[in-house]
């Protein structure tokens, strides 16, 4: 198992975009076959870094995965709504392996 780590770079003024961006993968991803963990955006601090965190089971799992993606309808839509509306300014993926147990909530 992978983690993908994607880390955005957005405009200044673009969380509320990149706010509907994230939404838009709530469905998408689970069903092209990825774990979505979640997508985070500013909050405190710099306004312009944001990330998605998903689990998928390897490299080869993640080239047809992001083949699925592309030819999701929402997944295509949200491409889409990024490349039309620029808050994106920079993305970078890291693969890392989970090395301790997942924390337990109670």
């Amino acid at each position: 198992m992978l983690t993908c780590f994607i880390r955005y770079e957005i405009e200044p003024f673009g969380a509320e975009a990149f706010a509907e961006y994230a939404r838009g993968w709530g469905e998408a991803i689970p069903r092209c076959g990825a774990g979505l963990i979640g997508y985070f955006g500013p909050a405190e601090g710099s306004a312009t870094t944001a990330y998605g965190v998903y689990d998928i089971d390897s490299l080869a799992a993640y080239e047809a995965y992001r083949a699925r993606l592309r030819d999701d309808p929402a997944g295509r839509a949200n491409y889409d709504f990024a490349a039309r509306e620029r808050f994106i300014r920079r993305e970078d993926r890291i693969f890392l392996r989970r090395l301790s147990p997942a924390p337990v909530r109670p």
